[in-house]
């Protein structure tokens, strides 16, 4: 979703710059391509190389190192940004760039680029609050410079009081919402489920299935980059919570269900995406079921339909979404699935089919509305799809 976008990072000399090596991670696992430019203090506290490793890109250190191309480097790297970066930020170079001083390379590219700056500043409480200090930021502020606040908490002089530079994953989420400027969500409410429901036999047994999550959070993950309040209600999976989403944990489908219908009254949208067991054991035993020389049977109960729940109690306005991972019949399924659960369209996928369904970062769907109107899609990116499920729910949602 963002492999075209290319964020620059300007690492500046302070204890908190090993953290700016966990920023350039996260931002590669969302495959942003990252530039990052040292200045000779940060150099002191974290060498160019692990920067060099993380980012796959040289590191530029020196205004008059030898070029590794015929660009003039600072002007080449300032356009090429996206966004740029500062992390962290000392009081000096935030003191030089309200000043307009150019005397590094990292100074030097500020001043050339065209891109939103965001800044993270770190330094000690008595500095980040001296009259100066302030007054740089402020000036800064009024010309269209982003802040990410220090926090408050020890620091590395020893004292406490505000000054320490925000965690990475507060810094990548405010970074996202400038590098996503399409906020067409903001003022949404939308509700996603996700991953699989477990359903116990015994204290070290249960019955799942295969669903990974991946789509439900990729769904999460691109409405929260629009703007949107999100909360995902997730079954057990081995995922990150996306930035920006409020996450709450269940394990059982009855969890699931109570926990959606509790929140469900908040949401703009409604996203089912997750794959709960239809039926649990009838009694769960106290202790493992030990291994004999006969077999057992299960006895299985229903257990509560959320999708149809959600159907029944659906308000004015609120756009409800359904998933269908189907085996054959799938278009016929899912259509039926509409009309009885009050949806207002379904994505569906055939699960015989290579790139579909679960566990893949891919997914191949036909979405069917209320109207029978029926859209297939080839095989994509699932992030892609997200975008695609968000846009006919908020194209619904609007006109209703």
């Amino acid at each position: 979703m963002y492999s075209d976008k290319n964020v620059v990072i300007g690492v500046t000399g302070g204890i908190a710059a090993y953290k700016a090596a966990d920023i350039v991670s996260r931002l590669r696992k969302l495959c942003i391509n990252v530039n990052v430019i040292m200045t000779k203090s940060a150099q002191e506290f974290v060498q160019p190389l692990t920067f060099q490793a993380i980012s796959q890109n040289y590191v530029v250190t020196d205004m008059f190192e030898e070029p590794k191309t015929w660009d003039v480097e600072h002007i080449s790297i300032a356009q090429k940004a996206d966004v740029f970066l500062i992390a962290p930020a000392t009081a000096n170079v935030i003191g030089k760039i309200a000043g307009g001083i150019a005397d590094d390379m990292l100074t030097t590219t500020v001043m050339a680029t065209k891109a939103p700056v965001l800044i993270a500043p770190a330094m000690n409480t008595n500095m980040y609050e001296n009259p100066i200090v302030q007054k740089n930021i402020e000036a800064l502020k009024c010309m269209g410079y982003h802040f990410v606040e220090p926090t408050s908490g020890r620091l590395a002089c020893g004292d406490f009081g505000k000054g320490k530079m925000a965690e990475p994953e507060v810094i990548v989420s405010e970074l996202l919402k400038l590098l996503s400027p399409n906020k067409d969500l903001q003022g949404k409410n939308v509700l996603v489920t996700a991953g699989p429901t477990r359903e116990a036999i015994d204290p070290v047994r249960f019955i799942t299935n295969h669903s990974s999550g991946k789509m439900g959070y990729a769904i999460a993950e691109r409405a929260a980059a629009r703007g949107a309040e999100v909360m995902l209600v997730s079954g057990p999976t081995n995922l990150p919570t996306p930035i920006g989403v409020k996450r709450l944990d269940v394990n059982t489908t009855n969890e699931m269900y109570n926990m959606v219908i509790e929140h469900s009254d908040k949401a703009d949208i409604i996203i089912k995406s997750a794959a709960v067991a239809d039926y649990r054991p009838e009694t769960v035993a106290e202790n493992k079921i030990k291994k004999g020389d006969v077999d057992i049977a299960i006895s299985l109960t229903r257990n509560p339909d959320i999708l149809k729940k959600l159907g029944e109690i659906k308000k004015d306005g609120q756009v409800l979404v359904g998933f269908a991972a189907e085996t054959q019949d799938i278009i016929e399924n899912a259509k039926s699935k509409v009309e009885r659960k009050n949806l207002d369209f379904i994505v569906a996928n055939d699960l015989t089919k290579d790139g579909a369904g679960f566990k893949g970062d891919t997914n191949i769907v036909t979405i069917i509305d209320s109207t029978g109107d029926v859209q297939h899609y080839e095989k994509m990116d699932k992030k892609d799809l997200a975008d695609i499920i968000l846009d006919k729910a908020k194209s619904i949602y609007i006109k209703e």
